[in-house]
């Protein structure tokens, strides 16, 4: 049943990726940040109702930063997807644990250890590898900004983890941090929204039924992903459910062909193939080096 509800959420993690390009058509990155923002917390704070929870909470600061760079990370993602194959986007998207894993091994050999972790640096390595393959069509294309985006999400959407391993294991429920994630994301969201344009007006555009429809199934989707997510890790083993989460990149391939007849060439489909691979490497040595009270709330941190 977890690997159901992995399998799960990544495909609506995918189908989120695939509203965000679509909106990104009629909305700006912060306009389509801060709709997300507005439905996850909507739902969140029915749930929390119901269940009977509190949003009460005595790490305010600890939320702040999270939110913080969870919402950077965020945009640079969501600007990513509108700039490169759904595909290429969410596979940079996926780099996370490979820059969490050489934090980990760079801390460890920092504070005495001198331990050289060479399966973990071969994994890092290789996905660079796999960076200059899987980028390779959209340098030639002109868009490598959103390749430095995206990387540059990944970076920081690690960062994000750490954050909300050190809430774990503080005892901050799965709830209240993905709460304050969504209310973040609808702050800052509407900030740049407002923010003064290149023709000195805000970028909020107006809506259609189409347009509201792609930004109701950007958070929708978000929001049930993280929720399944949570589920799986809640009930299955922690290693397999991590791995699981890869498959977002078979479905956002998938997405990508039917929507938009993404084909890629040979070098490509290798270099998804071997972040994935690495990525699965990072995960497991990641696992390792977790506290099991903080493992079980990583799933919150992996929209970023």
């Amino acid at each position: 049943m977890a690997s159901l509800w992995m399998l799960f959420a990544s495909f609506a993690f995918a189908g989120m990726g695939a509203a965000v390009k679509l909106a990104s058509g009629f909305y700006s990155t912060s306009e389509i940040v801060m709709y997300r923002g507005m439905v996850g917390t909507i739902m969140l704070l029915l749930l929390v109702r119901h269940q009977g929870g509190t949003l009460r909470t005595a790490f305010p600061k600890e939320h702040l930063w999270r939110g913080f760079v969870g919402v950077i990370s965020l945009w640079l993602w969501f600007y990513a997807i509108g700039k490169l194959p759904l595909a290429t986007a969410v596979t940079l998207n996926y780099l996370a644990p490979i820059w969490i894993a050489l934090y980990l091994a760079l801390m460890g050999w920092w504070r005495g250890k001198h331990h050289v972790e060479w399966p973990m640096l071969v994994a890092v390595g290789a996905s660079f590898v796999g960076v200059v393959l899987a980028l390779q069509p959209a340098v030639e294309s002109h868009q490598w900004l959103g390749g430095v985006m995206g990387i540059a999400s990944s970076v920081i959407s690690a960062m994000a983890y750490m954050q909300v391993r050190r809430l774990g294991q503080m005892g901050e429920p799965e709830y209240r941090v993905v709460f304050y994630f969504s209310l973040m994301t609808v702050v800052f969201g509407m900030v740049g929204t407002l923010a003064p344009g290149e023709a000195g007006q805000p970028s909020l555009h107006p809506h259609t039924w189409y347009g509201a429809g792609l930004l109701l199934a950007v958070g929708v989707s978000a929001t049930m992903a993280q929720m399944a997510m949570t589920r799986a890790y809640r009930v299955g083993n922690v290693l397999v459910v991590a791995n699981l989460q890869y498959t977002g990149i078979i479905f956002s391939s998938l997405w990508g062909m039917v929507l938009w007849g993404d084909v890629f060439d040979w070098h490509v489909w290798l270099g998804m193939g071997v972040i994935l691979v690495s990525g699965v490497a990072a995960t497991f040595y990641n696992t390792r080096s977790t506290p099991p009270t903080a493992v079980k709330t990583d799933p919150i941190a992996s929209e970023l």
